[in-house]
């Protein structure tokens, strides 16, 4: 039989994280884990509950000027890079690790994770519940449609949306 461990339930103190800029806004019921692996720049927006889930394995560095909306997921286990003045939309999802694949003769559950990390360049913007995978980068000034799965590199410029997200044109 399976047994679970609570990984806590996201309180923190601001004296915990790696580092912090000046002029941080935190919105109500935001949960973080793992704030020593967290670091902000100056003038960042954090949205009402969203959840900064912080890994022993993995850093979570968010650059200035960045805009973060509601109810958004971060999961920092492979690594998130967020570049200078980023909009990143309410319930964006940024998941940095996935269950290998063994085969059908194993629980997908049970198998050991891959993680790879997300870069997202400066003055990107990422529509409303868009969702990275692990080992992506989105190109500076890259705009990302909501809804869209981004499931591979976006060259700096270009507009992409749909899933799995696909070049529509690039920015002129």
């Amino acid at each position: 039989m399976r047994t679970f461990q609570s990984h806590g339930d996201g309180s923190f103190q601001l004296k915990d994280f790696s580092s912090l800029g000046e002029n941080i806004i935190w919105e109500d019921e935001i949960k973080v884990w793992h704030p020593e692996t967290i670091s902000l720049g100056n003038n960042v927006y954090v949205g009402h509950r969203t959840l900064l889930k912080g890994h022993p394995k993995g850093t979570l560095n968010i650059g200035s000027n960045t805009w973060i909306g509601q109810e958004c997921f971060f999961h920092s286990a492979g690594n998130i890079t967020i570049g200078e003045q980023v909009g990143i939309g309410p319930r964006v999802m940024m998941l940095t690790s996935t269950h290998q694949d063994l085969g059908k003769n194993h629980i997908l559950l049970d198998a050991p994770l891959d993680f790879k990390p997300i870069v997202v360049e400066d003055h990107v913007d990422i529509g409303i519940g868009a969702i990275l995978l692990p080992g992506v980068t989105l190109g500076k000034g890259a705009q990302i449609g909501a809804g869209s799965v981004v499931t591979k590199d976006v060259p700096p410029f270009s507009v992409v949306a749909g899933n799995p997200a696909r070049v529509l044109r690039h920015r002129t």
